[in-house]
């Protein structure tokens, strides 16, 4: 089987079908199906059901796509040992909640510019809950999550630790009000949800937006409340017009950091990335 035979299957099964696939490999439709129809002819049995112009995995699609995962994660793991052994060159794809996104990656990612400037950083927001996910399916090398995360084919190496606080609109009540969140998988609206039960306020709806400035702009306007990191608020163009309260420790402390695949080959750019957030002792040299 060639790899690129089993690039083409894992982009049909994700994208859903052969004209989503094409683009995303950015080659012709002819091309994916003649791929596909080789694969089948190769292993001698069809992977998908073809209903109309729609695919539906097979069962034997199924089991080629868990070990067809495999052998592209560790072509890619082998590409990636190789480049430890020479110049450290290549893709670091990293991903990273919307907060810490905003206001801790920018620092570190120039570290790793510094010292790497032949790496090319490829960045990716979302919850972590979906980041989790990414990881696991070998979409991103490493990914910045809320923690703690105890799963058995991840690492977890602890970065920041986040204090989340509620906020309000000066003159406004957050019993009175919903609550705005991030989207669904987001470790902050968890606990939000869970202060708000906690806390017995009047209104359970709530308001989904994706991004940090767009929620602290409607908590500021008097839309609603919501939890959010203090360091957060206090960059915010916002702040001013924001009551902050804490909330209880077992609500407000987030331990935050990266995650990657349990056993995954060294690199270098990675390490760098770690070491951008480890603390520095008086006098001592910056990564």
């Amino acid at each position: 089987m060639e790899l690129i035979a089993l690039r083409t299957f894992e982009a049909v099964v994700e994208e859903g079908g052969i004209l989503a696939a094409s683009r995303k490999l950015n080659t012709v439709q002819s091309n994916v199906t003649g791929r596909i129809r080789r694969l089948e002819e190769e292993l001698g049995t069809e992977l998908f059901f073809r209903k109309g112009r729609g695919l539906e995995l097979a069962p034997p699609g199924r089991v080629l796509l868990d070990y067809a995962r495999r052998m592209l994660q560790l072509e890619r793991e082998t590409s990636a040992a190789l480049r430890q052994v020479g110049e450290s060159v290549g893709e670091l794809r990293i991903g990273a909640m919307e907060t810490f996104t905003a206001l801790h990656l920018p620092a570190a990612l120039k570290s790793v510019r510094r010292h790497h400037p032949a790496v090319e950083l490829r960045i990716e927001t979302a919850p972590s809950a979906v980041l989790v996910e990414r990881v696991l399916d070998h979409k991103l090398d490493c990914a910045m999550v809320a923690g703690p995360v105890d799963h058995p084919a991840l690492d977890f190496c602890p970065l920041v630790d986040e204090e989340l606080v509620q906020i309000c609109a000066i003159g406004t009540r957050p019993v009175h009000l919903p609550l705005i969140l991030f989207r669904e998988g987001c470790a902050y609206r968890t606990r939000a949800l869970a202060w708000q039960r906690a806390m017995g306020h009047a209104l359970s709806d709530a308001m989904e937006f994706g991004t940090v400035e767009g929620i602290l702009g409607c908590v500021a306007v008097g839309l609603g409340w919501t939890l959010m990191p203090r360091r957060v608020v206090a960059q915010s163009v916002h702040a001013p017009d924001l009551v902050v309260e804490s909330v209880p420790e077992d609500i407000a402390h987030v331990p935050t950091g990266m995650i990657r695949l349990r056993g995954a080959p060294p690199m270098a750019a990675v390490d760098t990335l770690v070491a951008a957030f480890q603390p520095i002792a008086p006098g001592g040299p910056r990564p």
